[in-house]
């Protein structure tokens, strides 16, 4: 049986999972350009918000600029790929690599500790309970706001590049400012993240976001095999649900006895399992 504390773990670990499922949610399936600058940007974020914290900075000041260049590196992948025709994955590896030696630069060492520096969670004691609802609240805003803006004019055309890209330029959208918006708006979400998990932790490293784009995907499956996305609304909701589900999963995993290391075994199957579920469910649609 799972202890309590490691329910509540895996629920803070799946809130911020959730905002890294919805920042890969939205190359990969509303952009339709397979991305793993996630792998950089949650690092990014995370390195430069925990060296900004020790600077002094203002907490949220320093998750903004965290997430905001997070997001620039979106727009490096993109351009990447625009400019120079190079594969959409292996842009994401490149710019990847590279900020891993930015990233240490600006935190100088491999490791950050922040007990001494305030942030974000400062001020709640560092509370499980506050955590988890500041946690709640944050992502219901920004599913919220993102269904807002995929409703709105500019999101309808995002939308439209991803689902067909060649009919959306016909009709005069321009591809590229659409497909560096998707990518800024994924990456953005990625770093935040990063920030967020090294102010909760109060440590940040170096190795951080390792292996982090196949979590989000594990978790972005399973919500869409459990409420689909036929919808919007489903869409952007799947994310969120997978992240909690997935975090507990794992959670259950260790309280059986899987050391961490035997985590990615897990999640890899977890994944396989979802896409064969998910082609099996698509197959016996199409044949009903």
């Amino acid at each position: 049986m799972m202890q309590p504390e490691l329910i509540v773990a895996g629920l803070i670990q799946g809130l911020i999972l959730g905002v890294v499922a919805l920042g890969v949610m939205i190359p990969f399936k509303i952009v339709n350009f397979p991305d793993l600058t996630a792998e950089g940007a949650y690092p990014l974020g995370g390195a430069l918000s925990a060296s900004l914290l020790v600077a002094g900075c203002s907490p949220l000041l320093a998750t903004i600029i965290a997430s905001l260049l997070a997001g620039f590196l979106g727009i490096g992948t993109a351009l990447v790929h625009l400019r120079c025709k190079i594969n959409t994955l292996l842009a994401g590896i490149i710019l990847s690599t590279m900020i891993y030696s930015i990233n240490l630069r600006l935190m100088g060492k491999p490791n950050i500790a922040l007990f001494d520096s305030i942030t974000l969670f400062s001020n709640i004691n560092h509370s499980s309970l506050y955590q988890f609802i500041f946690l709640l609240l944050l992502n219901i805003v920004i599913i919220s706001l993102l269904y807002q803006f995929l409703n709105s004019e500019k999101g309808l055309r995002l939308r439209a590049v991803g689902f067909n890209s060649v009919f959306a330029q016909r009709q005069g959208v321009n591809l590229t400012r659409y497909v560096l918006l998707g990518l800024f708006l994924g990456n953005v979400l990625n770093g935040l993240a990063g920030s967020l998990m090294v102010q909760i932790q109060q440590y940040a490293d170096i190795g951080m976001g390792v292996g982090i784009v196949i979590h989000a995907l594990a978790a972005l499956m399973i919500g869409e095999a459990i409420i689909g996305a036929q919808t919007l609304a489903r869409q952007v909701s799947a994310p969120f649900i997978g992240a909690l589900i997935y975090q507990q999963i794992q959670g259950i995993a260790m309280s059986l006895g899987l050391v961490p290391s035997d985590l990615k075994l897990m999640t890899g199957i977890i994944v396989l399992l979802a896409i064969s579920f998910k082609y099996k469910k698509a197959n016996l649609g199409l044949t009903s």
